[in-house]
């Protein structure tokens, strides 16, 4: 392994994780994916295909983005360029994961408030959820966007 000490780019490990961007934005990711989470699986889950599907993304990201978090916190990566390819893919892979599910619940939204009526809580349950899902989509694209800036300077 060849070091170039002046262009070497650097994993943070430990504490320092919740210092350094993009590794700050894991409990942001976190916590919204969360709110997603519980939202989505708080309502009756109708029509089933498409809530399953952001209910799986939600629990796969939540799931993925917490082991990441150990990884880095525990300094499992030992500053290896593989693991900085890996956390661009991985956040890549995340970001297109929630697009896609924040897609189909705002579609999912829309077609209850049609059916139902902006009173319902359901209707009300999912805004909520669609205004989450497309944050976190953006919390995993900037994390993507950095993550590869840092992958660059391996």
């Amino acid at each position: 392994m060849t070091t170039n000490t002046g262009q070497m780019g650097y994993l943070p490990r430990g504490g320092a994780i919740f210092c350094t961007i993009p590794d700050i934005l894991y409990l942001p990711e976190l916590v919204f994916g969360g709110l997603v989470l519980s939202l989505v699986g708080s309502t009756s889950v109708e029509p089933k295909n498409p809530q399953a599907y952001v209910i799986s993304v939600a629990i796969f990201c939540f799931i993925m983005t917490f082991f990441w978090l150990l990884i880095f916190a525990c300094g499992s990566h030992r500053n290896r360029s593989f693991w900085a390819s890996a956390d661009v893919a991985y956040h890549g892979f995340a970001a297109l994961l929630y697009l896609s599910a924040s897609v189909l619940l705002a579609f999912i939204t829309i077609l209850i408030s049609i059916q139902y009526g902006n009173n319902l809580l359901t209707y009300k349950q999912d805004v909520a959820a669609v205004v989450f899902s497309f944050f976190t989509t953006l919390l995993y694209v900037i994390h993507t966007i950095f993550s590869a800036i840092r992958w660059k300077s391996f």
